[in-house]
């Protein structure tokens, strides 16, 4: 049995973020992905953008995570050549009725240390953004855009500079914790057993369902796992934008928002169509109906009421590992560690969905802390 110090579950931004962190402090780590290449899920089907920690409770690891790891991430992109823009979002209120809703998001994102937002009238947002509808904005001018495969790459390069590596087509089917240390029973092409002092549980929507297929663990700290699948639809031609555009916010849901790549290409989303329980499974339908346009037209025209019909188009979807029902609030991400769960050496993350690619680098650095490496 090969034996290691450290092995990642999910070779996703995070997980990849995680084994770099943990190989750059010396350990022998390897990161183990089931897929046949990084980052083909949560992490590649996202808006791809940096999130300056408006939205998120004072005090959440949400909150906390997203200022760090905004900071870093740029840090990081800037020195490792990652494709990047700090091109800034407005938050919009669409009618008289939401203005108030704007002070409040003002107050939060003080609370969570954003301090460089700008509030805006309506005058004033529509001299920078002339085709925008909006009775008010918020600048956020530290909002960006990454490339989110680029951004895989460098770490997963980081990571390997520092002795360790990534398995592809590697699916952990289940994890055995022992004293002093955790067996892994890995499937695939070439079934194998790998020993561990330090496991991090970075499975992305798969997280919950390997906790409860890790023997030692209790199984009252294994949430239970709902999926929540949300569309893209890009736009045929160039926008008339130069930032991205946000509803306010509505719940959680940060509405269907108009986003840039780094090309200038906008594409609207996610909307949110919660899975039914049980369909959780491999291979995930990733299809886009183009009947759910109708809804994208009429949400994108409350901000932009000169969108054209026939403008939209099917792009991508993804799907968010949720950790509640939607009839319940949402909860905070889970980082459990020791301390929470009382195995040693094991680190389960549970839920991390938006702003987790903000936040990958200060996530790394928080799994590492609870580890105590």
């Amino acid at each position: 049995m090969e034996q290691v110090d450290a092995v990642v579950v999910g070779a996703g931004v995070v997980g990849l973020a995680v084994g770099r962190a943990l190989a750059q402090r010396g350990l022998d780590t390897i990161v183990l992905e089931a897929e046949t290449a990084i980052g083909t899920g949560v992490s590649s089907r996202n808006s791809e953008v940096i999130h300056a920690g408006l939205y998120y409770p004072a005090g959440s690891l949400k909150a906390r995570l997203c200022v760090q790891g905004r900071q870093m991430l740029y840090a990081f992109c800037e020195s490792h050549g990652v494709a990047h823009q700090r091109c800034g979002k407005l938050v919009v209120a669409t009618d008289e009725t939401q203005v108030a809703g704007l002070d409040g998001l003002m107050k939060k994102a003080a609370a969570n240390g954003v301090h460089d937002l700008k509030r805006l009238t309506r005058d004033e947002a529509l001299a920078m953004e002339p085709q925008l509808q909006c009775e008010g904005a918020i600048l956020s001018p530290s909002t960006g855009i990454v490339d989110s495969h680029g951004l895989m790459l460098a770490l997963q390069g980081d990571l390997q500079s520092a002795g360790g590596d990534v398995a592809l087509s590697s699916p952990v089917e289940y994890i055995r914790c022992l004293e002093g240390h955790h067996v892994l029973h890995v499937g695939g092409d070439e079934p194998m057993e790998l020993a561990a002092r330090h496991v991090v549980n970075a499975a992305g929507l798969w997280a919950p369902k390997l906790a409860a297929a890790t023997e030692g663990l209790d199984r009252a700290h294994v949430p239970s796992a709902h999926f929540s699948r949300g569309c893209y639809f890009s736009l045929a031609g160039r926008a008339p934008f130069s930032r991205l555009v946000y509803p306010l916010p509505q719940d959680a849901w940060l509405g269907v928002h108009l986003t840039l790549d780094l090309g200038g290409q906008a594409r609207f989303g996610p909307d949110v169509e919660w899975l039914p329980d049980g369909v959780a499974q491999h291979p995930l339908d990733y299809t886009v109906d183009p009947a759910r346009a109708a809804g994208f037209y009429a949400d994108v025209r409350r901000y932009w009421p000169g969108l054209p019909d026939g403008a939209l188009q099917p792009a991508y979807s993804g799907i968010r590992p949720k950790i509640h029902r939607p009839d319940e609030p949402a909860p905070d991400w889970r980082i459990d560690g020791p301390a929470e769960h009382g195995v040693k050496g094991l680190v389960n993350l549970f839920g991390i969905e938006s702003p987790g690619l903000t936040s990958c680098l200060a996530i790394a650095d928080e799994v590492v802390a609870r580890l105590g490496v």
